[in-house]
């Protein structure tokens, strides 16, 4: 008789190393551990991998995934200027459908029937590890021992000490931190009561913009919406960010702290930490500024509004996302060019942009000798332009003046005197 196999995402952690063996216990399957390096820059990935073993995984998968990650879900966030609620860059939600990826693949390389995860009830990422999976492998079933069975880290490292596992049961820190290439998530702890200020320790990736230090000016060249250079010497995508991040961080740019909306319902406050992200995005909107038409860089400030609404709700294997993807696309064509900025004091500050497929004409725009645009051409133009308002003005002054007014247009209906 086949032995049945879960796949669990696995972080090297004190939870998911309690589940492989919990998890077998409860079901009598094997365990097949999958962890993903996403530029988290936590632990060497043999290092989780032995520890998965000595906990009782069957087996066990690391993935260097950093350049994927980089390519294939950072840089689409940023072509579509990815900003839940307008402020938060994403940054977990980007990783999830990577990881969900890699666990269906080795559920099926395993024949798994199940894929685990940590993820508690209160958060976003149970819907984006489930949905994602059931989107790309409906029939596997999921286990949740956090959420499914109130496992408490007090019962967590009960039970690593009675099992002898290898991993540190007793460092706590005060906070839940998930951090990745695209930036840092903070939360729990003192930052519960949103009235108390974060202090400079919790930080990470960037140092206190209130620092005194010297600006940084950076050029980044981008190719159909793109980043492919810094400071002339090309990069690829992970190299693009990370330097981004570095110089960026150095800053003090990308501290987000932020009440924000869960997908479960609840508002939940959040400290972020994504300088490159953050930096990318704004020297991204101003080359599209540049070098995409009105009426489209108008509509597409909806689209990306919706795809950012898409990924955080874990829906990132959509058919909705994946048409967006496909309209972002197309409008990416010419965004095409460099631009300059200068970093300092927790600001990334465009200061200088060009591009060869530029909509900016200097001889339509001056107002000094050289210009060609026909202002005789306006009067028509702006007398056309405003005619439906002023037909409408004059009709209601019409109607205002013949005492015909409906009944919303003032006083209270259906009052008595």
């Amino acid at each position: 008789m086949t032995t049945e196999r879960i796949v669990l995402a696995y972080s090297g952690g004190l939870d998911t190393s309690v589940a492989i063996g919990w998890i077998a216990e409860q079901t009598g399957a094997e365990v097949i551990a999958v962890a993903a390096d996403v530029g988290q820059n936590g632990e060497d990935l043999e290092v989780i991998k032995q520890r998965a073993l000595d906990c009782g995984a069957a087996a066990a998968e690391v993935v260097d995934a950093r350049e994927e990650f980089a390519a294939d879900y950072c840089l689409p966030a940023m072509r579509a200027n990815a900003l839940y609620m307008d402020r938060y860059p994403l940054v977990s939600a980007l990783s999830r459908p990577l990881i969900v990826k890699h666990l269906v693949t080795a559920a099926r390389k395993h024949g798994a029937t199940h894929i685990a995860h940590g993820c508690t009830g209160k958060g976003n990422d149970q819907v984006r590890f489930e949905v994602g999976a059931a989107s790309l492998a409906p029939e596997l079933k999921v286990i949740a021992p956090v959420r499914d069975y109130a496992w408490t880290r007090e019962k967590a490292i009960a039970y690593a000490e009675e099992k002898g596992l290898p991993i540190d049961v007793t460092r706590k820190s005060p906070y839940s931190i998930d951090q990745n290439l695209w930036g840092r998530a903070v939360e729990t702890g003192f930052l519960e009561d949103i009235w108390n200020s974060p202090i400079e320790d919790l930080y990470s990736y960037t140092q206190n913009p209130a620092e005194p230090r010297d600006p940084d000016e950076v050029t980044i060249a981008f190719e159909k919406g793109l980043p492919v250079a810094i400071d002339g010497e090309t990069a690829t995508p992970f190299q693009a960010i990370d330097e981004l991040n570095r110089r960026a961080g150095a800053q003090g740019i990308g501290r987000l702290d932020m009440v924000e909306d869960r997908l479960v319902g609840i508002k939940s406050r959040e400290v972020y930490e994504a300088p490159g992200a953050i930096a990318l995005i704004t020297a991204h909107q101003e080359l599209e500024s540049v070098t995409v038409e009105r009426e489209t860089a108008r509509f597409k400030r909806t689209v990306d509004q919706r795809w950012g609404e898409l990924v955080y709700d874990g829906l990132w294997f959509s058919p909705l996302k994946q048409a967006l993807d496909a309209f972002i696309g197309h409008t990416q064509r010419h965004v095409t060019g460099e631009i300059r900025m200068t970093l300092h004091g927790g600001r990334a500050v465009v200061v200088g942009r060009r591009s060869e497929s530029s909509l900016y004409d200097f001889h339509l725009a001056t107002y000094d000798a050289g210009d060609s645009f026909d202002q005789s051409l306006a009067k028509g133009f702006v007398d056309l332009w405003g005619l439906p308002s002023k037909l409408a003005a004059i009709r209601d002054a019409k109607l205002g003046a013949a005492g015909t007014a409906g009944p919303l247009s003032g006083g209270t209906a259906g009052s008595a005197e």
